[in-house]
């Protein structure tokens, strides 16, 4: 969580501790119901703390006159391009040849249209891409090499992803053959609108010197992404295999269509995860927000760690979600 990976015997997981205990020191409201209803629209949420900054990106080109589909793609932009962040765009940590490949989905509930990219290279904006695909294309997903050609063709700008304090971790992880556990979270952010409308996006580098060519569930719609707009949108973060077995963001959302609230959706979609899979939900490392039309917002995790931001016309606080255990 929050790249609070142990790294097992190399340097990086100091830094990546310290690092972390910082920002879970960020101060952060208790999930009630009365909070998950106090919020005006639009509003906008996403997982983790660094989730507030493209949530708050989001209401201001909301504000000054952008629509919904920029807003919610701009506000993810942000976090990709933050090069401290080393989950998600441009700073996130390599595959195990040391090789940034990077997953985005992308969904318009007005239309239920969505794009996604998978194992893209070379493009620190893999949220834009995929929303290029929905918007330019056919189809819902391209993936590797023809991902990124598709992402020269449209304009996009290639660049090298693998950072310095990206490439020092992996060369590091290489020589200690260390174990990457819990390093995978991924930026959801749900966004809706005065008029109803709900866009949703998630963008992920994956899970830290994952084996290359793996794919999770941030690019999977229905997984680690979900929006419809005659109920809600759902976003995940956590162990993607998890995730997308049982493709969980869709699940959420059906239970909301079945009259659950949304925090209660996430919950019973975790419960339903721990069944099948015959394990404790602490043993999952699955998190999930969520957010209905009428604009009650919700979230419920397994990790003690994780957080979420929300951010209204007139708001913009870190919440702890529910733990389900």
């Amino acid at each position: 969580m929050y790249r609070r990976s142990v790294l097992k015997g190399s340097l990086v997981a100091t830094t990546v501790f310290a690092r972390t205990v910082a920002q879970e020191n960020v101060a952060a409201v208790e999930m009630t119901d009365a909070l998950s209803r106090s919020f005006s629209k639009p509003i906008f949420i996403a997982t983790w703390p660094f989730g507030k900054a493209a949530c708050e990106k989001s209401r201001s080109e909301l504000s000054n006159g952008a629509n919904l589909l920029d807003s919610v793609e701009r506000g993810i932009n942000v976090v990709e391009l933050d090069e401290s962040i080393s989950s998600v765009g441009l700073g996130g940590l390599p595959n195990a040849d040391g090789v940034v490949q990077l997953d985005a989905s992308f969904m318009d509930g007005a239309t239920q249209k969505s794009g996604a990219v998978a194992a893209l290279e070379g493009f620190a904006n893999p949220i834009s891409v995929a929303r290029r695909v929905m918007e330019k294309t056919k189809h819902a997903m391209l993936a590797g090499e023809d991902a990124a050609l598709f992402a020269k063709r449209e304009g996009f700008e290639s660049r090298d992803l693998l950072t310095p304090k990206a490439r020092q971790a992996w060369q590091l992880w290489r020589q200690k053959q260390a174990t990457a556990e819990k390093s995978h979270d991924t930026i959801a952010l749900l966004g809706l609108a005065s008029d109803e409308h709900l866009v949703g996006g998630c963008s992920t580098s994956g899970l830290a010197f994952k084996m290359p060519g793996r794919v999770g569930d941030s690019p999977i719609i229905g997984a680690g992404l979900y929006v419809d707009g005659e109920v809600g949108a759902a976003g995940a973060t956590g162990v993607g295999e998890n995730i997308l077995r049982y493709c969980a963001s869709f699940l959420i959302v059906e239970f909301m269509r079945q009259g659950l609230a949304p925090t209660a959706a996430c919950e019973a979609a975790i419960r339903r995860i721990a069944a099948g899979d015959r394990r404790k939900p602490e043993e999952l490392s699955v998190n999930f927000v969520a957010i209905n039309k009428a604009g009650q917002v919700g979230a419920a995790g397994t990790d003690a760690e994780f957080r979420c931001a929300i951010v209204d016309a007139n708001r913009s606080i870190i919440v702890r979600p529910t733990r389900v255990s």
